[in-house]
């Protein structure tokens, strides 16, 4: 039997018990669904949610559709009208299946009309209605957004092993990324390279997070970069404090790869819309 997808984000970590408890009362008579509760209340992202249902249902998940060479007739299958309206978008035909990424997974009605109308079998495969939405952007209304290139984080972090990690998730990702191994070191290069998002640690040498934190809010030409803190103390407490002391977002070590990057995201559309 397919876990609950609150038992599993908190299994993993992504919320605690007591979110998912306020959760599910809120999400009570509302008719929406409890991932897009939690995504108002600002705990989880898309790309979190995604994640644990694609661990829920066992489906396959697909985090980056752009970029990659599409066959044309892929698009006579599935029309715009189609792909739009469904927030769906088709990424390959082999042996008479056609592969359809999805942001709802439960949408059979989809599945099923397409499959009647190419004579295809239709797989589902999770995706984010963000990436989807992109993805139909780029290839049916022809309008690519701003390549993750020409964004470029800020990471200061005293362990080596985690700068690394860091880094090279998001490098993956395709994101310009700069390291400094504490707080002084990290304002110096914030002031000077005009990160789009800060990464930082909380416990560093000569400058802490908070210090750090501090520091660029008193300089006008950082004021505004948005600052995630990292830390190994995954309180409620420590939530509170990053939270007050002006931090766009508080991640929990250690670091998982899809939330660093979706919570990286998500500081990006709402500090800078316009990217």
């Amino acid at each position: 039997m397919n876990k609950p997808m609150g038992t599993i984000l908190v299994e993993v970590g992504i919320i605690s018990s007591l979110t998912l408890e306020r959760a599910l009362e809120r999400q009570k008579g509302t008719g929406k669904k409890l991932g897009t509760v939690l995504e108002e209340m600002g705990v989880v992202t898309e790309e979190e949610v995604a994640d644990a249902l694609s661990r829920q249902l066992s489906m396959q998940m697909v985090k980056k559709i752009r970029g990659h060479q599409f066959a044309p007739e892929l698009f006579t299958l599935v029309p715009p009208e189609i792909a739009v309206e469904n927030t769906v978008f088709p990424l390959r035909v082999k042996d008479g299946v056609l592969a359809l990424a999805v942001s709802d997974p439960y949408c059979i009605d989809v599945v099923d009309n397409l499959s009647r109308k190419t004579g295809l079998k239709v797989i589902a495969v999770l995706s984010t209605g963000k990436e989807i939405r992109a993805a139909i952007q780029e290839y049916y209304l022809h309008g690519a957004e701003t390549p993750a290139s020409q964004l470029r984080i800020l990471v200061v972090e005293d362990s080596s092993v985690v700068a690394n990690v860091v880094k090279a998730v998001l490098e993956r990702e395709g994101f310009e990324v700069l390291q400094a191994s504490d707080g002084l070191e990290g304002l110096k290069l914030a002031i000077s390279s005009k990160p789009t998002v800060i990464l930082c640690d909380s416990v560093m040498p000569r400058m802490d997070g908070f210090a750090l934190k501090r520091a660029l809010a008193a300089q006008t030409e950082t004021a505004k970069i948005p600052v995630i803190l990292l830390t190994s103390k995954a309180s409620p407490e420590e939530e509170q404090k990053a939270l007050s002391s002006g931090f766009f977002d508080f991640i929990a070590k250690p670091v998982n790869a899809v939330r660093i990057v979706s919570r990286i995201r998500r500081a990006i559309e709402i500090s800078s819309p316009s990217l």
